[in-house]
């Protein structure tokens, strides 16, 4: 499979439904590494612009909650605790001064790969999952399909991965990548 110079693997042109969006998350995730790649802690907790708080490490840290709620909450019904305050707390871009970049990189892969492994196991696209609170309120539904979560989580990261772009360009002038 073809690689950008950068490392990403990019997504196979003409594949199945499931392969298609697999390898556009797997894409949208490593994107999202690479745009935290490099900056120090500091560089990783500058704020976008007031009145905004959004940092890549808060950005990151969304993304590991997003993970985990729905493959682990929502599609295979797990019962695990929320990360960094979850919903609660605003979705987990909030920073502890305690968490530094390597534990939260490290938390943000494991629930990538949990949220891999969940999807690997799933037989089809259509397999679902019950939702919950606020997600049957989003949803107007109290079952989701691997297929929605998937193209979901997608647009949760490509919509961020967005923000992150604009973060890394006032950070450091890097843009584009």
């Amino acid at each position: 499979m073809p690689t950008l110079p950068d490392g990403r693997v990019t997504p196979p042109p003409h594949a199945d439904e499931r392969t298609t969006l697999e390898a556009w998350l797997d894409f949208q995730r490593e994107t999202l590494a690479l745009k935290c790649a490099g900056l120090t802690e500091a560089q990783l907790r500058t704020p976008a612009a007031e009145p905004s708080t959004l940092t890549l490490l808060g950005l990151l840290q969304h993304l590991a909650t997003v993970e985990r709620l729905w493959f682990q909450r929502v599609f295979a019904g797990l019962d695990v605790p929320e990360l960094y305050g979850g919903r609660a707390s605003g979705g987990g871009f909030a920073l502890d001064p305690e968490r530094g970049y390597e534990e939260v990189l490290a938390v943000w892969r494991t629930e990538t790969a949990r949220s891999r492994e969940l999807s690997a196991a799933a037989e089809s696209l259509d397999e679902t999952g019950e939702a919950d609170g606020r997600a049957v309120d989003f949803l107007g539904s109290t079952t989701v399909s691997l297929r929605w979560i998937l193209t979901h989580v997608n647009q949760e990261y490509a919509r961020h991965n967005g923000h992150a772009d604009l973060l890394r360009e006032r950070i450091d002038g890097t843009a584009g990548f």
